[in-house]
């Protein structure tokens, strides 16, 4: 198998336990086929080889399957081991109900940011965000706060010859105007998006270092708290970044 089969094939087993979190029930070979979008023999062979780990049951009436908890037992025991999430999570939760807007740990991974944890606003009008979702660097507050980071040649760097598409008719697609922005923040302290990334929504962000590893922390919410409520969020997170790189 070539590496770029590898790959397709990590991808559909990937899209197959996303299918199933998308119906929130059992599906049949057929279903998951056309959910993954894949012919019906290749289907078969990822489901027989899951079943076969233990990853899948089937059920007889209708015929269909299911996930078995041994992904969920597997990634649980994987994270009790995070050697960020599972010190940082009781810090994030405190800034969470300090600020009382959703809190979210990401890291830089490439050219865009992944959220590594996320402790997520009790309001009804929130922004949510889950684990896992990828951001783009240019528009989103942690992206900033992470290319904020760098040294001033290395930001410039990464800047020659990239397009940066508007993600929301807020974002600031001119490099020079997005530097300047950045350094400007990084005089402040923090990092900030209005509306750049997810439209209506206001978040500020910083960073930090933990060995040798540098993350970014973000306060998000919607613009019509977060634009009055701002700043005193800046405060509270610069407070709990400190907190951490002391800690740690």
């Amino acid at each position: 198998m070539t590496a770029a089969a590898s790959v397709v094939s990590v991808e559909r087993v990937i899209d197959i336990f996303e299918a199933f979190q998308a119906s929130q029930r059992p599906l049949s070979l057929t279903d998951l086929a056309e959910a993954v979008n894949i012919p019906k023999s290749t289907c078969h062979a990822i489901v027989a080889t899951l079943t076969a780990r233990g990853y899948l049951y089937s059920l007889a009436r209708p015929r269909s399957l299911y996930p078995t908890q041994r992904m969920f037992d597997v990634a649980r025991d994987i994270l009790d081991k995070d050697p960020f999430v599972e010190r940082l999570t009781p810090m994030l939760e405190r800034l969470r109900d300090s600020s009382r807007e959703t809190v979210i740990l990401g890291k830089r991974q490439g050219d865009t940011v992944v959220y590594l944890q996320v402790a997520e606003s009790a309001h009804s009008i929130r922004y949510s965000a889950r684990p896992g979702d990828i951001k783009p660097l240019h528009s989103s507050s942690i992206g900033k706060a992470l290319l904020g980071s760098l040294k001033e040649p290395e930001l410039r760097a990464w800047f020659e010859g990239r397009t940066l598409p508007a993600v929301t008719t807020a974002t600031i697609t001119d490099p020079g105007l997005l530097i300047a922005d950045i350094l400007k923040s990084r005089r402040a302290g923090y990092f900030q998006t209005r509306g750049e990334n997810v439209s209506d929504v206001w978040a500020v962000a910083a960073f930090f270092a933990v060995h040798n590893e540098t993350l970014a922390i973000a306060v998000a919410g919607p613009r019509h708290r977060m634009e009055g409520s701002l700043a005193d969020c800046a405060q509270l997170l610069v407070a709990t970044c400190s907190l951490i790189s002391r800690e740690f």
